[in-house]
């Protein structure tokens, strides 16, 4: 910031930093403005090492434009112009240099260093502005360039501060009239090149440009601002920050608060630790357990302010720890993240794997072992010889434990097994049989203490005693800084004896630092254990130990002492875990490798990764070995920004071929998850039930020929958001707290238990809009009833996939021995991203070439395939289901084609057969397994498919045969290419794994769907994007289906245009349209059409809004009985008067069950009970007159979930788009007032900006 007068000039690092904690920038223009004393700079070496770094990753990219284009001069007018930097940035001096910049891009430079910007309040200098030829459609498309800003970043991935610089000097060149690209780039510092359209930036950066120079302005009229000022936001950690927390005792103090959690306590009046301790009764927003936790924490950090002080609050975690073994291992890791190799691919380098174990030879005594790894191979190495080193010590000590602190530790074994390629199947043995224990959590879990952190240095004062640590190395970043210290002084070293033996020395110092660290970590272990003893509990209670004396006199334990193989999962320290045999009907065995999963031992969902998958993996390595190279590098378009179509492609088909057994792995593992950690952790994921009542309906019962004995919950709860319970959903998670119901020795007593065997029978909406869940619950065949009851309902396991993934191996396999030349397949067409592959070798017609318009466009493109795929984009209202319907029918009419139709529910495939019976196919020829009474196609039996089109054949007609991914991957159903053609429908929400696997049934494929309106959820974490929808994958991050692929169904037959316009430029790019003469033939008398923004002021409203309520019902008053008027309507096509519009006319949508429960409620109450009220899922496929959109979180702090699943773009898209005539916004505009996570964020917040303030021109 440059104080100018009576403004505040600012920069691009201004505006990211208020993005970052406003109370900072405020105070540090207090100290500029002479009204505080200046703030101190903090010294951070890290930062300061990062920086030159920084710098270095910034001269090695114009280095290499130098060498690509030469200079900018007299001679040369393209080359690199490299501005100079004003020597004092006055305004009149950095107007000059803005004109040397703007002479530099009208010269058309290729590229501009440090290019120089000033508009009279923002002064920037970008790293790179880089010429690009024009885009042929957009507004700057007569200029002969554009060009397109890049940046440098040291960082391994896009950051939103970085991302808002690029926006700042991007609506810089706009304000200058310099023609300007879509796109944005990042130049990482692992080679890549990050890449975003503007548009998903843009907005966000306007919305904190204009909050920050509306702040700088209040602020020059202003006294010095003080610590709890409401209008600016803190971040609480900073050097600004921190010393004011402490000053004002702030509730930010409390270990484990949280922002949104201070909040809270700030509207109930409670502002200071010493309050929070005081304080009694309940808090608006805050569950009770999480109110008490956090008043305990404070009465701990009061009590204690002249000393460490610890309690154990729970004995249950501490009850789970191993018992000790003389081969136990103290381990503790060394990383430095900056580290590199120079080219930048990785970054981060572990370089001391320490760990200390009991010394043999010295009772009481310790040996410490270093595996030091002072580059990438030596880490490998490290690596190895770590596991090796355990792996060995576990043959002669097989109860031993490794002990880490946090989860650093695993997560970097794990990181460094996949970095390297080694070790991968040691490291699960040991996650498998749970030998690696984290401390962390069992502190969390057990003890309080009296300090604001629960790092590790902060307990050491409770355990450490005289051995408490005073080296100059105290912490991570001590470490970090000591061993850059120690590779200046070995480089050093080479020439400089003296260099060499003070980089030895502090060498030693970072070993003694870890060595610490692994003794601490030994030392707690020790220290709990006695907390726990003294509380007779844990391994060593007097009373376990008695019990074992008893077992070993008796001849219980041959060894005559406390059973060595017992540990905290009350199983043999073989760590050779079992499995439960009537664990089959959960989940798919081959989908744990041949074992039968057991849900109480999370060993059973490990698997291998398959041959064939590396074997696609080295087929896509060798086709990236054969890409051509350049000579010289071009750093805006570096090769690791990307790999050919082929190769890519290839990745993901290796990437399907495990596909599903990820899916199981990471369900089974947030399952445990789940059951370990407290449950308003998990509370609000999806499709979870955080149970808050449950009543017994009716007791535990066995009706005649039942074997087990069964019992009805009515259950009362919060559902997560994003989350539906339907009757007859089966399979669904009871989950129960300790003590355990039922016997279950392979959980940790302190871990809940749950089981699957439940029914919802119903769900009840009552009058004042709760909902209640009946559920019924059965028994296992002769387990004892119990009274305990649930405490949450968990999703159900994962559908068995055999099926699905044998057919994905078969397919994979062919493609494999087809490599490096492709197969004609449709599955992968898909996947390179292919033109669909026609007969004649032409190209798509466009669909105004077509008499029919869209469907003989696509009935003609199908007639033409070979062996290959057609993809079709229907937006709401486009008739999708119409268009698609007429096609099936004209082909199996016509042509005589067996078509088959497959998507994610038996409903919308049931749908689209009872279409293609309406367009005129005879419904002894369409077919489906189905039960339902009302069918129009020819319900089947289970596994009469064969017969159906055998039947078929010799009749020589064509047919149309419905199912699931199921059905069409099963060879006894359905033969291998039985079919002419496969319609996936939705198949925006089809992962591409499913679109691989179901193609095996078919020569082509029919992608029919849009991927802007609800997408598939899935579990797992994929190395490749094969679980976004087959039409997600074609559009490549585009709104639109690119034209060369297939079809944009461009015309919405239901919405208004006014209503069209802003889900068209929220979705589709602005290339959506309504139909001209029949949405606009509609009319309802008061109420202009369109889309109408209804902002409503309130806090502290998370899930639920009353005051959003309030105003839905004015709307839905304001609208009922009003005159409507649709000619379309049956009854009203003769009566140009219309009829009054009914409560049924109206859909109202909330994201929240809280808040749909809420809305009924108010809606009943005013008289309004027959309007439509649910969440988005509820109404995809259905229209309505009007529709509202009520948001209901005041702010995003107060989001959970975070605010990307509210602020979805295909969830609104698919809200606003329900209306024909009007559709109604009601928000909160604080919503806005944050600062987006990550980059999928950011574009989803500039998404509703782009909505909530639309251009005024």
């Amino acid at each position: 910031m440059i104080v100018a007068g009576d403004r505040v000039l600012y920069s691009a690092t201004d505006l990211t930093a208020a993005a970052v904690c406003e109370f900072a920038l405020v105070r540090r223009l207090d100290a500029k403005l002479g009204r505080i004393e200046p703030v101190p700079e903090v010294v951070d070496e890290m930062l300061e090492r990062t920086a030159r770094l920084g710098d270095a990753h910034e001269l090695r990219t114009l280095e290499a434009f130098r060498e690509l284009y030469g200079p900018f001069d007299g001679v040369n007018p393209r080359g690199v112009a490299e501005i100079p930097r004003p020597e004092r940035p006055t305004p009149e001096a950095l107007l000059e240099h803005q004109r040397y910049t703007l002479d530099a891009l009208r010269a058309g430079a290729d590229v501009v260093f440090q290019a120089t910007f000033f508009d009279g309040r923002f002064l920037g200098f970008a790293d790179f502005l880089v010429r690009a030829p024009a885009q042929p459609d957009s507004p700057t498309a007569s200029a002969p360039h554009r060009y397109e800003v890049y940046d440098t970043k040291l960082a391994r991935h896009a950051k939103i501060t970085a991302l808002l610089q690029l926006a700042a000097y991007a609506d810089q060149l706009d304000r200058l009239d310099v023609p300007l690209g879509d796109e944005v780039h990042l130049l990482l510092g692992d080679g890549s090149r990050s890449t975003h359209q503007l548009r998903d930036i843009l907005p966000v950066y306007l919305d904190r440009r204009r909050r920050l120079e509306a702040l700088l302005d209040e602020r020059m009229h202003e006294p010095a601002v003080q610590w709890g000022d409401p209008r600016y936001t803190i971040c609480g950690r900073c050097e600004v920050c921190a010393p004011e927390v402490e000053a004002h005792d702030d509730l930010l103090l409390v270990a484990g608060i949280r922002v949104a959690q201070r909040a809270k306590l700030l509207a109930s009046g409670v502002a200071t630790l010493d309050e929070l301790a005081l304080s009694e009764g309940p808090v608006e927003g805050l569950p009770a357990t999480t109110l008490e936790n956090l008043r305990d924490q404070a009465r701990m950090q009061r009590d204690g302010r002249h000393g460490l002080a610890a309690r154990v609050y729970d004995t249950t975690a501490l009850d789970g720890l191993p018992e000790p073994d003389p081969g136990d291992i103290f381990f503790d890791f060394e990383g430095d993240p900056l580290y590199s190799e120079g080219d930048g691919a990785d970054w981060g380098l572990d370089y001391l794997f320490g760990l200390i174990e009991h010394d043999p030879d010295g009772p009481g005594e310790t040996v410490f072992l270093p595996y030091w790894a002072h580059s990438y191979a030596e880490e490998k190495e490290a690596l190895r010889a770590f596991l090796d080193h355990v792996t060995s010590r576990l043959r002669d000590h097989p109860g031993l434990h490794v002990y880490h602190y946090a989860n650093y530790e695993r997560a970097h074994l794990q990181m460094l097994c996949a970095r390297h390629g080694v070790g991968e199947e040691q490291l699960d043995e040991l996650l498998r049989g749970n030998v690696l224990v984290d401390l962390y959590p069992v502190v969390k879990k057990s003890v309080r203490v009296s300090s604001r952190s629960y790092s590790l240095k902060k307990l050491e004062p409770l355990y450490m005693g005289e051995q408490l640590r005073q080296s100059e190395v105290t912490n991570g970043a001590d470490s970090i800084t000591a061993y850059v210290h120690y590779t200046e002084l070995r480089d050093a070293g080479r020439t400089d004896p003296a260099a060499a033996l003070a980089a030895d020395r502090q060498l030693a110092e970072i070993a003694d630092y870890n060595e610490y660290d692994c003794l601490s970590t030994l030392r707690l272990r020790d220290w709990l254990l006695a907390r726990a003893a003294a509380l007779d509990t844990g391994p060593l209670a007097p009373s376990r130990l008695a019990a074992a004396s008893a077992a070993a006199a008796s001849g219980a334990y041959p060894s005559g002492a406390y059973p060595s193989g017992a540990s905290a999962f009350g199983e043999s320290a073989s760590h050779d875990p079992a499995t439960l045999l009537d664990a089959a009907s959960l989940v798919d065995p081959a989908a744990s490798a041949g074992r039968v999963p057991d849900p109480d031992d999370p060993a059973s969902f490990e698997f291998e990764e398959s041959p064939l998958h590396r074997d696609l993996m080295a087929h896509a390595a060798a086709l990236a070995a054969t890409a051509p190279t350049s000579e010289k590098r071009d750093p805006a378009h570096p090769a690791a920004a990307g790999r050919s179509a082929d190769e890519l492609a290839v990745a993901v088909a290796a990437a399907a071929i495990d596909y599903h057994r990820r899916e199981d792995k990471s369900f089974w593992w947030e399952h445990f998850d789940r059951l370990e950690q407290p449950l308003d952790e998990w509370a609000d994921t999806r499709d979870v039930l955080a149970v808050e009542t449950a009543v017994v309906d009716r007791p535990w019962y066995r009706n005649a020929g039942q074997r087990a004995d069964r019992r009805e919950l009515r259950l009362r709860g919060t559902l997560a958001p994003g989350s539906r319970l339907e009757p007859g959903a089966n399979g669904r998670f009871f989950v129960y707290d300790p003590p355990h119901p039922w016997p279950a020795p392979r959980t940790r007593p302190a871990d809940r238990v749950a089981h699957a065997r439940t029914v919802l029978r119903e769900v009840r909406e009552l009058p004042n809009g709760v909902t209640q869940y009946v559920f019924e619950e059965a028994l296992t065949v002769g387990a004892d009833p119990y009274d305990a009851l649930p405490v949450a309902v968990a999703p159900a396991a994962p559908p068995k996939t055999a099926s699905l993934q044998d057919a994905i191996a078969e397919w994979g396999r062919t493609l494999a021995d087809s490599l490096p030349a492709f197969p004609n397949d449709a599955a992968v067409d898909i996947l390179r991203r292919r033109a669909p592959r026609r007969h004649d070798g032409r190209p798509l017609e466009p669909v105004a070439e077509h008499p029919r318009g869209a469907i003989d466009a696509i009935l003609d493109s199908l007639l033409a395939l070979d062996d290959s795929y057609l993809a079709v984009q229907g937006p709401p209202g486009t008739g999708k289901t119409y268009t698609g319907a007429r096609v099936v029918a004209d082909l199996v009419r016509d042509h005589g084609w067996r078509v088959g139709v497959v998507a994610q529910s038996h409903a919308v495939v049931e749908n689209m057969l009872t279409a293609i019976v309406g367009a005129g196919v005879d419904p002894s020829l369409v077919g489906k397994v189905s039960e339902n009474p009302d069918a129009r196609f020819t319900p089947l039996a289970k596994n009469a498919h064969r017969r159906f089109l055998d039947a078929a054949s010799a009749n020589g007609t064509g047919a149309v045969i419905g199912g699931t991914a199921w059905d069409f991957t099963n060879p006894t159903r359905i033969d291998r290419r039985e079919l002419d053609l496969l319609v996936v429908d939705e198949a925006g929400q089809y992962s591409l794994a499913n679109t691989i696997a179901v193609s095996v049934a078919a020569r082509n494929l029919l992608l029919l769907g849009d991927p802007q309106q609800l997408p598939q959820v899935t579990q797992g974490t994929h190395p490749e994007p094969v679980d976004s929808s087959a039409l997600g994958w074609l559009t490549e991050g585009h709104d639109v289906l690119p034209p060369e692929l297939g079809y944009f169904l461009a015309v919405s037959w239901r919405m208004h245009p006014a209503v069209c316009a802003p889900v068209s430029a929220l979705s589709y790019e602005g290339e959506l349209h309504a139909e001209p003469t029949a949405t606009t033939a509609r009319s309802l008398v008061g109420v202009a059409p369109g889309l109408h923004l209804h902002p409503v002021l309130h806090h502290g409203n998370s899930t639920d809004s009353p005051e959003e309520a309030d105003r839905v019902v004015a709307l839905v008053r304001d609208a009922v009985g009003r005159p409507w008027y649709d000619p379309a309507e049956p009854a009203l096509s003769d009566h140009a008067t219309g009829r009054p519009l009914l409560p049924e006319d109206i859909i109202v949508v909330a994201p929240y069950n809280a808040q749909v429960e809420r809305l009924r409620a108010h809606l009943t109450a005013a008289g309004f009970p027959g309007v439509r009220v649910g969440t988005v899922d509820k109404f995809q496929g259905q229209e309505a007159p009007v529709a509202i959109v009520s948001l209901a979180a005041s702010s995003a702090a107060d989001v959970p979930r975070g605010i990307a699943f509210l602020l979805m773009k295909n969830r609104l898209n698919v809200a606003i788009s329900r209306a024909k005539w009007a559709a109604h916004l009601v928000y909160s505009p604080a919503l806005t007032d944050h600062l987006p996570l990550n980059p999928s964020e950011l574009a989803t917040l500039s998404a509703f900006l782009r909505l909530t303030h639309p251009p005024t021109s």
